[in-house]
This record gives structure tokens, C-alpha cells and sequence, in this order.
């Protein structure tokens, strides 16, 4: 079948879901849960396809990790579709409305976009995560995964789609885009008239490809150089924990952290620990030459390295005179993403959040906090890196647009 008949599908599909009550799509996610659970030896059997394939075409422990199901991973993806059952429905949700002064009645109220396309790299627990917040917030879902998770993406949405029929709703919904052609991710960014929204959520190249070649309007989610800045006032116990979990908590995320930032004031205090926590942990460190200074461990860094996304065992580590240069640093090197700083000053803190641009700013809190699920949004479509309609981690809210109610009593324009 043709994208361009699937985007069809999907529009006959979304005027169902933006009629459809609370109660049936919730009941539907919930359907959509059980059903995970009850069939997941065919999906770690089509999981497991995609590991030996992955394995044999050399895909690194990163992406691998990223690709990996078992039991407990699709037990915790269908939680996650219980919780966002649990969430309010933001469809129909008044965000401001007033009565003008000739007796008009104003409302802004929240409506699904319609079809949202989502392309997206090796993760197939975005596959059950897009369908379901798409789902709840009214929008049928065209998903386009990568070649490298075919099919564990075509056994899930198999899953899916059932459960979604069987709950009254149209199974077109959710629907899954071919993987073997690039054919299909340049159809999908062509098909503006019947594609409302596309969200790319994976590696540099797949989200710069989108964003400047899509015709559909795009959601842009970014990498994450995320950074840590342990300050001249920051309590270095509290700082070995925060930036050892905001490194290792898991390699593979994008709210990791991929750098760290140390006052050289407390450099020769806190590197010796720090550095040993990662050597314990199986951390590569590439430094500065101060860096360096504490351990012949230290790989020499580069500009490269400080740009870098690692997405492995691996980390940056610099040592700034001041805070000025610490956000210097971050504005050069960073992808506006999740940005930490490690510090017991207020008023250090309070600089350190006005004047770092990115989605998240964490005062003494690891990195890894920027999740949907973590936020209390229930699964995520991704972390918005741009300024425009959605920042940070994308929930129900994001995934809808608005329109205006008015209503009149044969009100007439003079």
C-alpha cells in the first residue's frame, strides 16, 4: 500500500478519534496494554530477528541496547500506556475563554492535529509509545521506524492495531509505514494536505534531514550534548552522584549527559573523585589538559569530543575559570537540550538558569529527569529542542493544536 493511501486511511481514521469519548480511548489504550502482555513471546521472537540481524550488520552496543526487548521492557511499555489512560484527555480542554463586551463568548479550546507522521531510528518502544499518545490526544498515528527494528515494529503495531478494533475504534489509527525503501520517509514528508504534523525523533542526520526537506509541517526533537556544571559552591559528594548517574544511569538516552564542566576552583578537590567513579563505572573520560593532570587514564580531547553525542561510555570533561565560561562553553557546544548545574549558591543557580537556552535547566539534579514520564506527562513523542508550539518533553498538551469557539445570540457585526 502507497503512503499516500495510508495517509488517506489516517484521515478517515482521525474523524473518528476527534469524536471519540474519554471513556473509549482510554478503554482502548487499556486493550491496547493487555494485549502487549498477552502476546509478547511473538514479539520477543520478532525482537530477536532484529538482534541477530543488528548483531550481524555490526550495529553498535548503543543502538543494540536501544533496539533490545524482553518481558520486562514490553510489561513496562504497556504500564505506560495504563498511566496515559489514567492522564486527563486534553481534547475539548478550554485554555482561556471570556465574554467580549457585545455578549460574545469566547473559547480557546484544545483539538487533535489529525494525522501525525513520526519517523524515528532502532527504538521500538517509541513505536507503542507514539501510537498511544497519538491515540489519547485524538490524532491517527503513520509511523515510519527504521529498517534495523522492522519486525519488532510490524509485530507491535500487529498487536495494536487488533486491540484498537476490538475497542471500537477504526484499526487505522495506528499505522505502519514500509522500512525497507527510503521511498516511504520521502513520501510521508510530501504528503502535506494529508500529514498535519511530522515529529523525526532520532540521530543528527535523520532530524536535519526532515526538518530541510519535509513539506509537512515538523516538530523538531534535537540531540543531546547535554552538560553538567559542578560550581565553585557545589557539595562535591552531591556532585559525584549527580554527574556519575547523569553519565552511566543508562548510556543510551538522549538526556544523558555527554559533558562535564568543572570550576577550576574545585578541580583539584573534585576530579580525583569524579574521575575515579568513572573509571569504576567503565567511563572513557577524554579531557582538557587539567583534566589530564589527575589521571593518565584521560584521553586528550578535542573539539570534536566536546560536540559529540556519544550515546556510550564515554564523556568530555573540561575545567572553566567561572560560570561565564562554563555557559560560554555550553552555548558553543551544546544542543539546547537538558543543561545541569551542580551548585549549594542561589544566586549562582539563578544565573546559571537565565542564561542557559535549553529545553530543561537542572539545578542540582541529574540530566537523566528530562522524560515525559519522569515530568508526570505520561509517555512522550519526544523532546522538543525548537522554540515554536512545543519545548521539552512533548505530552498530551503538544500533541494537539486549538481552535476558537464563538458563540453568539444573532450577534451581527456593525
Amino acid at each position: 500500500m502507497s503512503v499516500d493511501e495510508q495517509a488517506r486511511r489516517a484521515r478517515g481514521a482521525a474523524e473518528a478519534l476527534a469524536v471519540a469519548t474519554r471513556t473509549v480511548k482510554d478503554g482502548a489504550l487499556v486493550a491496547m496494554a493487555d494485549a502487549l502482555v498477552a502476546r509478547t513471546p511473538e514479539i520477543l521472537t520478532a525482537n530477536a530477528a532484529d538482534l541477530a540481524a543488528g548483531r550481524a550488520a555490526g550495529l553498535s552496543a548503543a543502538v543494540l541496547d536501544r533496539l533490545a526487548l524482553d518481558a520486562g521492557r514490553v510489561a513496562g511499555i504497556a504500564d505506560a500506556l495504563r498511566e496515559m489512560a489514567a492522564l486527563p484527555d486534553p481534547v475539548g480542554e478550554v485554555v482561556r475563554g471570556s465574554t467580549l463586551p457585545n455578549g460574545l463568548e469566547l473559547r480557546q479550546v484544545r483539538v487533535p492535529f489529525g494525522v501525525v507522521g513520526i519517523i524515528y531510528e532502532a527504538r521500538p518502544n517509541v513505536t507503542v509509545d507514539a501510537a498511544g499518545i497519538c491515540l489519547k490526544s485524538g490524532n491517527a498515528a503513520l509511523l515510519r521506524g527504521s529498517s534495523s527494528a522492522a519486525n519488532s515494529n510490524a509485530a507491535l503495531v500487529a498487536v495494536l492495531r487488533d486491540a484498537v478494533a476490538d475497542a471500537g475504534l477504526p484499526a487505522d489509527a495506528v499505522q505502519l509505514l514500509d522500512a525497507s525503501s527510503r521511498d516511504s520517509v520521502k513520501e510521508l514528508m510530501r504528503a502535506r494536505g494529508l500529514v498535519d504534523v511530522l515529529i523525526p525523533r532520532g540521530g543528527a542526520s535523520l532530524i536535519r534531514t526532515v526538518v530541510e526537506e519535509s513539506t509537512v509541517p515538523v516538530i523538531e526533537t534535537g540531540v543531546g550534548n547535554c552538560h553538567v556544571y559542578v560550581d565553585a559552591a557545589a557539595d562535591l559528594t552531591k556532585a559525584v552522584a549527580i554527574t556519575l548517574n547523569a553519565k552511566t544511569q543508562r548510556l543510551s538516552t538522549c538526556n544523558t549527559a555527554e559533558s562535564l564542566l568543572v570550576h577550576a576552583g574545585i578541580a583539584d578537590a573534585f576530579l580525583p573523585a569524579v574521575l575515579a567513579a568513572f573509571a569504576e563505572a567503565g567511563v572513557t573520560v577524554h579531557g582538557s589538559p587539567e583534566v589530564a593532570a589527575h589521571s593518565d587514564a584521560v584521553v586528550p580531547a578535542t573539539d570534536e569530543d566536546y560536540a559529540t553525542e556519544y550515546l556510550s561510555a564515554d564523556i568530555s570533561v573540561a575545567v572553566v575559570d567561572s560560570l561565564d565560561a562554563a555557559v560560554a562553553h555550553i552555548r558553543r557546544y551544546g544542543s539546547g537540550h537538558t543543561e545541569a548545574i551542580v551548585t549549594d549558591s542561589q544566586s549562582a543557580a539563578r544565573e546559571f538558569v537565565a542564561r542557559v537556552d535549553a529545553a530543561a535547566v537542572m539545578v542540582n539534579a541529574s540530566t537523566r529527569f528530562t522524560d515525559g514520564g519522569e515530568f508526570g506527562f505520561g509517555a512522550e513523542i519526544g523532546i522538543s529542542t525548537q522554540k515554536l508550539h512545543a519545548r521539552g518533553p512533548m505530552g498530551l498538551p503538544e500533541l494537539t493544536s486549538t481552535k476558537y469557539v464563538v458563540t453568539g445570540d444573532g450577534h451581527l457585526r456593525e
